[in-house]
């Protein structure tokens, strides 16, 4: 049987159990110390507590939590106070002397919790705790870079998607109305907070990270939630800025192809069975997707280099977002008139008409159908035949909306991604 330090109703510790735990919570305090450390080091300023304080500030902690359950449970707490005291003196001494920041002085009150959340067990948690607060440490330079550049403008932007997306978004009713039950306020809602905070994640990576990784980065991103939007604002974009259309191509390819594994992995998650034969023409638009966005990537990357100033028009564009949600409810009436008026045939007309926003409905709703009320082959058509229709509305969106060079890139791009969806049509109907 196993000698154990502690048992009781609330914590079992063995002497293993103890010393992993122990050399956990003085890696803690070990890493966070160093960075400290090395920071005021770097920066040539004195040093309040560094890697020996630090690491016994958590193995305080971790001790103090043990003690907790042993002898009285007030242990931990009057240890967090004295450590909370400790560090005052401290600071007070500092501010003595001109020196107003804190973030040592919190660092080491955070890293005597942690010590304490380590002897729970809580190893996982603790570490990601630790990683978080070293990265937030480390990023003191590139932070205050950052802000420093931020405008008034930008700042209420943020703030505006801040309210509608966490005060204003959860609590619109999460209900069915209207006609065929199908407009849901919060559903409309999440269309707007996406269609908006990809345009603003745009604005930010381009500002901050240049205009090639900008594009790109946001059409990968984008891609994982709805390639149609970053279509329309790449589009849109590339009329502002027409020397940026093969950039703004790259980002709308690479979005496309992101797209194609988003729907592998919601055929994976909703209904496994019906991935077995969707595989190869998934793959055959995966690939055409690929490399029609390499190929891009290899065209902006040769034949541009930008010299003007990029406008990056408005950070956060919410009229045209609630335009796209106004869109989104409209596709979603059609779709469900087509589906009650012509049963298993309208699944198809279906497909066609949610192409119109984005393919995750349509392949979410037959996937849990297929192989219950609906053939596992219609399901699967239903999803390539949203694919290929979708790569349709995205070239519409690009001719309408784009500049004359981005319409002859994408009529290449998409003509590639559409002829391949249909190459998987007839490989999954052979």
């Amino acid at each position: 049987m196993e000698d154990f330090i502690i048992h009781n109703e609330h914590l079992q510790l063995t002497q293993i159990e103890f010393l992993y735990r122990m050399l956990v919570a003085a890696g803690i305090g070990f890493v966070l110390g160093l960075e400290r450390e090395f920071s005021k080091h770097s920066e040539k300023e004195e040093l309040f507590a560094g890697v020996r304080t630090f690491t016994i500030v958590s193995l305080f902690g971790f001790i103090a939590a043990l003690l907790s359950f042993i002898l009285n449970e007030w242990v931990f707490a009057i240890g967090f106070f004295g450590v909370v005291f400790l560090v005052a003196i401290a600071y007070w001494i500092d501010a003595s002397k001109g020196k107003t920041g804190g973030t040592t002085e919190f660092a080491t009150i955070f890293t005597y919790l942690l010590g304490g959340l380590t002897l729970m067990g809580f190893l996982t948690e603790s570490l990601a705790f630790m990683v978080i607060v070293v990265v937030i440490l480390s990023l003191k330079v590139k932070l205050k870079s950052i802000i420093g550049q931020l405008t008034q403008e930008e700042i209420y932007a943020f703030v505006r998607f801040v309210v509608i997306a966490l005060l204003i978004l959860p609590f619109l009713p999460h209900k069915n109305y209207g006609p065929f039950n199908v407009i849901n306020p919060r559903e409309i809602g999440w269309v707007v907070v996406l269609t908006s905070g990809i345009g603003f994640i745009g604005y930010i990576l381009m500002k901050f990270l240049g205009t090639d990784r900008g594009i790109l980065l946001t059409g990968i991103f984008g891609g994982m939630v709805s390639s149609t939007v970053v279509t329309w604002t790449f589009s849109k974009k590339s009329r502002e800025v027409p020397s940026l259309s093969g950039n703004y191509a790259m980002g709308i390819f690479a979005a496309a192809t992101v797209m194609i594994l988003r729907v592998a992995v919601l055929v994976f998650i909703f209904n496994k069975a019906l991935l077995k034969e969707l595989l190869v023409p998934l793959l055959v638009l995966l690939f055409t997707g690929l490399a029609v966005t390499f190929y891009f990537y290899k065209k902006r990357t040769s034949n541009e280099r930008l010299k003007e100033t990029i406008p990056l028009g408005e950070p956060l564009n919410i009229r045209d977002a609630l335009f796209f949600g106004i869109l989104f409810t409209g596709i979603l009436i059609l779709v469900s008139y087509a589906s009650t008026e012509y049963g298993d045939k309208g699944i198809y007309f279906s497909s066609a008409i949610s192409a119109l926003t984005d393919i995750d409905a349509i392949t979410i709703s037959v996937s849990k159908l297929g192989g219950d009320t609906l053939a596992v082959l219609t399901a699967q058509i239903a999803i390539i035949l949203a694919t290929i229709f979708n790569t349709v509305v995205k070239i519409g969106l690009a001719l309408w909306y784009g500049s004359p060079s981005l319409k002859k890139h994408v009529l290449l791009g998409y003509g590639l991604i559409g002829v391949s969806g249909l190459i998987g049509f007839l490989i999954l109907n052979s």
